[in-house]
Order: structure tokens, then C-alpha cells, then sequence
């Protein structure tokens, strides 16, 4: 079912990378994974990790430096592709890096000619899932985080899927994305002109509908230069608030959008998770 492309010793764990045929988005689709040095003895529970805009399965492997803290946890990390991929699969006409491939924005499209393969949050939420869970040493317990474009999708996949993730965490999430010129574009053109379409991949919104979330953690930088214009964070923290929802939302002063921002808080990320999943250091 799934290829090894790759694989390195990482902290007494191995990073690997895969390649499978996708069902859901008909193409051929890679995916990384780092698996702890627990996963030699027994199952273990995974994030999934989500990027953003431009991304492939290797940024978040390569710049984050995850892999210390997921080893010494006990928590495999998942990372997909931001977008599928392949000859078939059209592409923005311009070569815009906020539309088509490398940002697929996790959502299912309606719309042609994007539907036959933009159909990222059931290829996260249900397939991609379901593979690793039988062919990789996983115990079933999971939790979801992301960047920007990614942290929108973690967001959005954990809100609208009450007790398939145990925690969720972003940085500098997407927040708003309906009132967002990124995501205004997107959902123009993967989801057409149904804004009802729009709000179920909004996670300001659906948390306005549904009053309810796990476990939350945001980190956003006050040197973020797509803040103001983009992000949307006020509003998910005002969401946050009227619902009563006891979510961690964090500025970090003079931090900005970049993988530095990542690498400096993954640590802290991967440790929110473990409180809710099997944390093989717990007493």
C-alpha cells in the first residue's frame, strides 16, 4: 500500500518518506513520517502535521527540528503533502503560489476543474489517516497542529471532527479565512460563489456555531508581516472568548511568519499534545 522511499536515523527514531497512489486525490501522493525510538517496542500516537503555502512534505521534516522532542515523547509525526501532485493535476494558470498546487488549502472542491483531485480534508481526515493507522506502528490516539495555510486546515479538521483529534495546536493560522484575501481566492475558486461552502472551512465561524473545541494552543508573531492582512487572529480570539472556550491563543513579540518562528515553539507544541496523548515519560 505504501512505498519507502526513504529513511534516516534521527535520535534513535527514523525519518522516513513515502509514496502511495491516492484514492481520494488520483494521484500519486508523499508523505513524511519520523516514527520514536518507542515505536521499535510498541504502537505509538502521532500529530499530523500540516504546512502552508508553497510547501511540501519535506519543509516542516527539514527546518522545524521536531524530531528531538517527538523522540524523547513518544510521538510519531505525520506530514503530508500541501496539495496533490502529478502532470493530471491542473494547476493555477498564472503560477500563483496561493492557488493550486502547493495550496490546496484542505478542503474538498466543487468546483471544476479542481475537484477531480483538490480534495484535501477528506484525503487528511479519512485516508491518509487510515493508511498509516494499519501499515505504520500506531496506536490510534492522534492530535493535529500546522502552519499558517496548515494551521487553517488543523483548525478547521479538529473543529468539525469533535473527538477524532485529542488536542490541536497552529502557528499563525489562517483564523478567518473568509475574511481573508487568501482564502477569499481559494474558496472562489475551489468552492465557487456557495458562502455556506466557505464557512464550514472557517474556524472563526465554526466555532461560533458550534461553542465548542479540544484543547487549543495558537502562536502567532507580532512581526508577522501577513498579520493584519491575512491571519485573522483577533477574531478567532474573540470567537474563542464569546463561546467560553478555554483555548490558549499567544502572541510572540518580534517573532514573524518564517521557520524560525516553528522551530522555536515546536518543543512547547509537541508538549501541549502529550498532556492528552500517551506520553510514554508519564508517571
Amino acid at each position: 500500500m505504501i512505498n519507502k522511499i526513504s529513511s534516516v536515523k534521527a535520535f534513535a527514531g527514523e525519518q522516513i518518506q513515502f509514496e502511495h497512489q491516492s484514492q481520494t486525490l488520483n494521484c500519486t501522493m508523499k508523505f513524511s513520517v519520523f516514527l520514536p525510538p518507542q515505536a521499535q517496542q510498541q504502537r505509538v500516537p502521532a500529530v499530523y502535521w500540516l504546512s502552508g503555502l508553497t510547501c511540501t512534505d519535506d519543509n516542516f521534516s527539514t527546518k522545524a527540528g521536531a524530531q528531538r522532542v517527538a523522540a524523547e515523547l513518544g510521538i510519531a509525526l505525520i506530514i503530508p503533502d500541501t496539495s496533490p501532485r502529478g502532470e493530471d493535476v491542473p494547476d493555477d494558470p498564472n503560477g500563483a503560489y496561493d492557488f493550486g498546487k502547493g495550496a490546496g488549502f484542505y478542503l474538498n472542491a466543487t468546483e471544476e476543474p479542481w475537484a477531480q483531485h483538490y480534495q484535501m480534508y477528506d484525503y487528511i481526515v479519512t485516508e491518509l489517516r487510515e493508511l498509516v493507522e494499519r501499515e505504520l506502528p500506531l496506536n490510534g490516539e492522534r492530535s493535529i497542529s500546522g502552519h499558517s495555510m496548515g494551521g487553517h486546515g488543523a483548525l478547521v479538521m479538529a473543529l468539525r471532527n469533535p473527538g477524532l483529534y485529542q488536542s490541536v495546536s497552529a502557528f499563525a493560522p489562517i483564523c478567518h479565512p473568509t475574511d481573508s484575501p487568501w482564502g477569499s481566492k481559494a474558496f472562489s475558486g475551489y468552492l465557487g460563489d456557495n458562502k455556506a461552502a466557505w464557512a464550514d472551512y472557517d474556524a472563526t465561524l465554526l466555532i461560533k456555531e458550534r461553542q465548542q473545541a479540544p484543547p487549543l494552543l495558537v502562536d502567532q508573531g507580532t512581526a508577522d508581516n501577513f498579520l493584519a492582512e491575512q491571519l485573522g487572529t483577533e477574531a478567532l480570539k474573540q470567537a474563542c472568548s464569546d463561546a467560553s472556550l478555554d483555548a490558549q491563543i499567544r502572541m510572540q513579540e518580534g517573532y514573524d511568519h518564517s521557520y524560525y518562528f516553528i522551530s522555536s515553539f515546536i518543543g512547547e507544541h509537541l508538549r501541549f499534545h502529550a498532556k492528552y496523548l500517551s506520553y510514554f515519560g508519564k508517571k
